[in-house]
């Protein structure tokens, strides 16, 4: 069994199909379908069901993909440890970031560390906290941003925790309050992001916290344009202090959600057990430095 043949495989599954596969792995279509033919072959099984151009796992698939996302895993720690024998000279940082809070929490962390590391190249991914928990599991990424509590498959490093303020149109009832019970928006619209953002989950638990279900009006994953859509009246919503208040924006009222009290809580997290490599440690020990300072 070759790693190369678990390569195609894992890639397939995670694309959907055998040419977004051959866009990944750098090859063409025919060599990766060959490469899976030939995995199956081995194994004695099939692996997929190919419906026309849509491509799914069998019982054995799922199987395979699982043991070979960890073994590829693995190869790529080995390589980490190996290349960290020529220290932070130069190598890559694979970074997971989502949308909100990456200019206040982690542009200074940024600037800091290429001036100490300039010959380290980050790579960066911007998606909701719950696509990263999925890239830093498949090795995708070394480090992923997300928001606490996590699953027990991840190590984390806390970065900051923040309360939740709902963001009110300024003719709203509630406009100039300091702080709103959950409860009190029972009537209104709500504004969320797009499916995927772990910030949902925290404004839909103090929700049914509150006794009902939000009606939700729109969803976006653009921070000023929910802020544009609370000025417009389309309706309320939410989003950690530090960051609302890098929002202001007139015609639009902040205040502090209480009752239940809603905690943003972001964290660096990695794969529990996972090698982490001199690059990825030095990134942790800037961030909890500037931390500490902030």
């Amino acid at each position: 069994m070759e790693l190369r043949t678990l390569k195609a495989f894992v890639e397939v599954v995670r694309q959907g199909g055998f040419s977004e596969a051959a866009k990944v792995v750098f090859t063409t279509q025919s060599a990766v379908s060959k490469a899976v033919r030939q995995l199956e072959d081995e194994l004695g099984l099939p692996l997929l069901n190919r419906i026309g151009h849509r491509t799914t796992m069998t019982d054995a698939g799922e199987v395979v993909y699982r043991r070979a996302v960890a073994m590829l895993a693995g190869r790529d720690d080995l390589l980490a440890e190996l290349a960290d024998l020529s220290g932070l000279a130069r190598g890559t940082l694979r970074l997971g970031l989502p949308p909100i809070g990456n200019d206040a929490l982690f542009a200074p962390v940024f600037v800091v560390f290429r001036s100490r590391y300039p010959g380290i190249e980050i790579k960066l991914a911007e998606q909701g906290a719950k696509r990263l928990e999925e890239m830093v599991l498949a090795d995708e990424v070394d480090l992923g941003a997300s928001l606490l509590p996590v699953p027990e498959v991840f190590e984390s490093q806390p970065v900051r925790r923040e309360p939740m303020h709902v963001l009110l149109p300024s003719s709203h009832p509630l406009a100039g309050q300091e702080r709103v019970p959950m409860a009190a928006l029972r009537d209104n619209a709500f504004l969320l992001f797009e499916t995927g953002f772990a910030l949902n989950g925290i404004i839909l638990d103090a929700c049914r916290s509150a006794g009902f279900a939000p009606d939700i009006a729109a969803r976006s994953s653009q921070i000023n344009f929910i802020v544009e859509l609370v000025a417009a009246g389309l309706g309320v919503g939410f989003l950690p202090r530090l960051i609302a208040e890098q929002r202001q924006r007139p015609g639009v009222s902040h205040a502090l959600v209480v009752e239940p009290e809603m905690q943003w809580h972001m964290a660096w997290i990695w794969r529990r057990g996972s090698y982490l490599s001199h690059v990825g440690k030095a990134w942790l020990d800037l961030a909890a430095e500037i931390a500490a300072k902030s």
